[in-house]
């Protein structure tokens, strides 16, 4: 199919899983500027679109581009007029074009080829807060001390959290204070891409050498070679080769390694070195972050506002993010500040749909993430391996989905409210103290 059927093959993917009105603002007059070595070129028309699309959307549009094209290897944003052209004239335009009154001035992706850091990310924007400050600690630790201080250095949360953020400025560090060290960047599905490719041309020998050369390896999104035994085995090998060497390793993954298929023997490295998570910001934390993330986009956001959309969101920071430039973007559309009912309605028309779930769809998965059977959770048993799970399944019911403690215990086999209350307030208590049972609770909510 030639480049517009494609995009528009595309587009319908799209639009399923997008909402009305971002679908219309975030993908109008965007078009397929050209294909050129698995490379798509994507013309969008201007700087904010471009920032919008590439933080928010690209892991979806690539995937569907890869579902109707295997070729497709990556995305470049580039900003163009509407009528098709050639990507050199884009790109000339996109460096000529001057930045108009009414167009957010966001800073240009500039990624270093040779390593493939972007220096937009420094420590001196990361916001840290208690959310993160332990992560933040040891990263600051590791670029001081590349191969002595935590090694591997182990990073595990939610999407959108920071994480990536906070890697990157670890090898910004590095390269600044450690001319000598040589930095590499890259997403766990690169590794798996280059090792498929090295395989399939017989240069595997090369694929060992390229990643081998390097002092200090970060790596974003290591459960991606969950189900990869190949891979996995080929990242093992690397492993050895660079921690025998001194040579520093940074990981992330959405869940603690525990929790993904990975081998056992690669379970055991990666648990050699330091292991933190970043958990989501509290309403403080997201103060902070929405007037940092102001400032940088010199725009100033009335406190009101960033209050309320504090208070009113259970965001990861890059949604945050999001709805702040929405509402920079309305503002600058209108011409005027925007009302706290504006701002409701923004977000309310912008947030995610949420799943419709069940009482018995909970159990089920909470069931089966302890594995127990799931009549048994209903019965009237105190075996400690049966409470666990239900008290469990009461608190996600009641903290969740604001079911009441009357119904909850209606629907768990007929027990009294206080039962209810009690469970709730004891998981609510122990969160509080036991890091592992907070871990266990962010992995059965990721399953919904």
């Amino acid at each position: 199919m030639d480049n517009k059927q494609l995009w528009e093959n595309v587009l319908s993917d799209l639009e399923i899983g997008v909402s009305k009105a971002n679908f219309s603002t975030w993908f109008k007059n965007t078009y397929i500027v050209k294909q050129e070595n698995g490379i798509i070129f994507l013309g969008v028309p201007n700087g904010f679109a471009r920032e919008w699309l590439s933080n928010k959307y690209h892991k979806s549009i690539l995937r569907s581009l890869r579902n109707l094209n295997e070729g497709v290897r990556s995305i470049e944003y580039i900003i163009t007029k509407n009528e098709p052209r050639e990507v050199k004239e884009a790109v000339q335009l996109e460096e000529k074009a001057p930045a108009y009154a009414g167009e957010l001035p966001l800073k240009d992706l500039y990624i270093n080829k040779e390593d493939n850091l972007n220096p937009r990310y420094g420590f001196e924007s990361f916001v840290v807060g208690p959310f993160n400050e332990i992560a933040y600690a040891a990263a600051q630790s590791v670029m001081k001390k590349p191969g002595d201080a935590y090694n591997p250095l182990f990073i595990y949360g939610k999407t959108g959290l920071g994480k990536t953020h906070l890697m990157q400025a670890v090898g910004n560090g590095i390269k600044q204070a450690h001319e000598n060290k040589k930095v590499y960047y890259l997403t766990a599905e690169k590794f798996y891409l280059d090792y498929i490719n090295s395989v399939q041309m017989n240069k595997i020998s090369i694929f060992k050498e390229k990643y081998r050369k390097y002092d200090v390896l970060i790596m974003d999104d290591i459960h991606y070679f969950e189900g990869k035994g190949g891979t996995q085995d080929e990242f093992f090998h690397l492993f050895n080769t660079l921690y025998n060497n001194n040579k520093q390793m940074i990981f992330s993954a959405d869940r603690h390694y525990n929790y993904a298929e990975l081998e056992e023997r690669l379970k055991s490295r990666l648990g050699q070195g330091m292991i933190v998570d970043i958990m989501e910001p509290d309403f403080e934390s997201k103060v902070v972050i929405l007037k940092s993330k102001s400032k940088q986009a010199n725009f100033e956001l009335p406190d009101e506002i960033i209050e309320y959309v504090s208070s009113a969101t259970q965001s990861s920071i890059r949604e945050l993010e999001g709805i702040l430039n929405m509402i920079i973007c309305q503002v600058q559309l209108k011409n005027r500040e925007l009302s706290i009912q504006e701002i409701k309605s923004l977000i309310k028309h912008n947030e995610r749909p949420k799943k419709m779930l069940s009482v018995d769809d909970v159990v089920r998965v909470v069931s089966d993430f302890y594995n127990v059977e799931r009549d048994h959770i209903y019965k009237k048993t105190r075996r400690k391996e049966i409470v666990k799970p239900r008290q469990i399944i009461m608190y996600i019911l009641r903290e969740d989905f604001n079911i009441s403690y009357p119904t909850i215990g209606q629907k768990m086999g007929g027990r009294d409210h206080t039962t209810v209350i009690h469970s709730c307030e004891k998981i609510r208590n122990n969160l509080k103290e036991n890091n592992m049972l907070v871990q266990e609770v962010e992995r059965i909510r990721s399953m919904f």
